[in-house]
Order: structure tokens, then sequence, then C-alpha cells
């Protein structure tokens, strides 16, 4: 039995059907205007009248939510986590990590293998850190930063059925060039973050994304592009754009789409355990943190990580940028899935996974499907 949605307005990631159809088990089946529908018996048919339609959202950078966090290593409770953020439409996640102990980032490895072997919404694994700079470190603790290490990483990605997709490091460490060489030989992708490197240090640099664009990097000013300006002015970079109005004010989210192009920029959510619970005292890697106004920060006053979720990322890089749907959808799946080689994900094509999202006119989640499965929002 196929599920059919009749009458929406579909983004599929390419094109714009303005009353159109999907058809679909786990996989598309068939998509369109509703003048190519054809009725089949057996059909689970649904009006779609007055919805939007778009491609599940894929967040590359999330460390938890709902209680839970990829470093306390517990399949179960990973499985949860991830679980509880398709009710805000990710339907493929990359379970993010933090500078740690070897050892705590060893068990998180081991932990996401096992979760991600019962939960296929789990795509991948983005190692943020400890290879970083202790000049930007950000939230991440100081005491466990250090120079990439091939031999360790190589044992970390092991430990985690080589589902590591994504690096964030600093190339300005010594010893970056072997560890760029075995990055690219095993197909992950490196982004530069919490990094004090100069633009001239970057030029040589094979990283092909940055890590939270303008947050806990060298900043851009008029004698020194730093992270931030070799970000903005190569083309071959991909951006991660925290797009809650707290980490980036809105005019340098306009600024960045402005010199990228919606086609170059991914949204993430950067969020921690606290999403999606109460506001007060919660934990980041061992550190005390304060969630207020929507706000997650260290007691020192620094961020440390966010409490986005992901709709609001998605209208809110409209409302900052004044990008339309079709341009989102590019920020929030199609470039993704291009980037990490997601073959089944990030657009309504047929025989793609049948990950979508349901807005209503206000664009407000109403539902979501991932892999043909419902979910009511």
């Amino acid at each position: 039995m196929l599920t059919v949605l009749k009458h929406g307005t579909i983004y599929t990631g390419s094109e714009k059907i303005a009353d159109g159809y999907l058809r679909f088990s786990d996989k598309i089946e068939a998509v369109g205007p509703m003048s190519e529908y054809k009725a089949f018996a057996g059909d689970r048919v649904f009006d779609a009248t007055g919805k939007i339609i778009v491609p599940g959202f894929i967040d590359v950078h999330s460390h938890g939510g709902y209680g839970f966090d990829s470093m306390d290593g517990d399949p179960e409770q990973i499985d949860k986590m991830v679980n509880a953020m398709v009710h805000e439409g990710i339907t493929s996640y990359f379970a993010t990590t933090m500078t740690q102990a070897p050892a705590a980032i060893a068990k998180a490895m081991s932990g996401i293998k096992k979760a991600a072997e019962r939960n296929p919404i789990i795509q991948g694994i983005h190692l943020e850190g400890p290879f970083i700079s202790p000049v930007f470190k950000g939230a991440q603790p100081e005491k466990y930063i250090q120079a990439p290490d091939v031999k360790l990483f190589d044992e970390w990605n092991e430990l985690a059925g080589h589902l590591i997709r994504l690096v964030t490091y600093a190339p300005e460490h010594q010893a970056t060039a072997a560890f760029e060489d075995y990055c690219l030989e095993h197909g992950i992708v490196l982004s530069i973050g919490h990094s004090n490197a100069k633009r001239e240090e970057l030029l040589t640099s094979r990283a092909s994304h940055v890590t939270h664009l303008y947050n806990a990097q060298r900043e851009f000013k008029h004698r020194q592009p730093g992270v931030t300006g070799h970000a903005l002015l190569e083309d071959n970079i991909y951006c991660e754009l925290i797009a809650d109005g707290f980490h980036v004010v809105p005019d340098m989210l306009r600024l960045a789409y402005e010199l990228k192009g919606p086609e170059k920029i991914e949204l993430v959510t950067d969020s921690m355990r606290a999403k999606g619970m109460p506001e007060g005292v919660s934990e980041l890697g061992g550190q005390k943190v304060i969630v207020k106004d929507k706000q997650a920060r260290l007691e020192t006053g620094n961020l440390a990580g966010s409490v986005l979720k992901y709709p609001d990322a998605f209208r809110n890089i409209m409302k900052f940028t004044g990008c339309g749907i079709a341009e989102a959808v590019l920020m929030s799946s199609v470039n993704q899935a291009r980037e990490f080689d997601l073959k089944n994900k990030g657009s309504l094509v047929v025989g793609k996974d049948a990950d979508l999202n349901l807005f209503d006119a206000d664009l407000h989640l109403v539902e979501t499907y991932s892999l043909g499965r419902h979910y009511q929002n």
C-alpha cells in the first residue's frame, strides 16, 4: 500500500510544482503536477491542499537535544534523541561530538555506530575537535585540545564503522598535511573551525567546508581576512550557518547569503542536550550551561551550542535574508546531500528516500515522513 499526497505545493529541490502530487512507499514512486496524476487501487490518499511540501531536513552539525547528547555514547539514548529530532523535520542527521578525552570520544564513536545500526536517520558523524585551536575554543574544553593525530583518528574511525563524514579542525596545526591526506583518502570532508588560521595559511589547506561561519574563528578584518574572509572568498567552500539570530546577527547572515549564494550555505542547529527542554541549567562536555531566552551559554558567557530547532532556522533564513522557500530548501537539504554524497537524500525525486516535510501556509511544520513513515508534529 502506497501513500499519496494530492494538491500540495511541492518544492522538489530543483523545481516548484504549484498543484502537485507525491506517491511513495519508503521511496518516492512518483511526483508531478496533478494533471499527470493516476489513481491506483489500494493507495492511501490524503488531501494536501494548502500544504507546502519540501525535502526532509539534513542537520550535519548537532550535538544533541531532548535531554540527550551524542557524547554520552549510549546507543539507546542516541536512538531516542534522533527519533525526537524527526518531529522537527530532521530526516538525516550527523551525530556530532566535541573536544573531550580520547577515551570519551572512543566511547561516543562506538555508541553512535550501534545507534546507527538501528536508526537509518543517522547518516554520519561530525567530529568537532579535539584538533582545534585554544585561541578560538568556544565551548570546547581547552585541556583536551591537541594537534591532529592520524593514528588516533584512524582508531576512532574504525570504532565508528567509518561513519565519520565531517571533521572540524584547525589547519594551522603542524602535521596537518598528513591528517588531510588521511581524511581525503577516506572520504571525510575537512572543515575549518575553532581556528586561528590566517588567510595565507588557509590557501594551502584542502578544507572545503567551514564550521559555523563567523563563530569561533579568526574573524574578518580589513587587514586580515581570517577564516571568515577565506570562507566568503573561496567558491568551493560550503559554509554552515546557525540562523537563530544570536550566534550571527541578521545583517551578517544576509551578508553571507549575498556573497556565498544559497548553493554554498548549509543551515545547522549546533544544538545541545537542552534543546526541547525547559530553560534552566544544563550541561555540555562536563561544563555548566545556563539556558535562558532561547540561548545556551557557559558561565563565562560564551555561547555553548544552541537550542535551535530546525523549522525555526528554516523560517529565520527567509526572514533574515529575504530568500524564498526554494532557496531555503537548497540550504536545508539539497546542499548537504550533494556535498556528502547522500545519494538517496536531499530532494523529492523518483527513487530517492521518502523523506519530506509538510508545512502549513504560515510555514509551521505539521507533518514529517521519514523513509515513508509518518510523524505528526
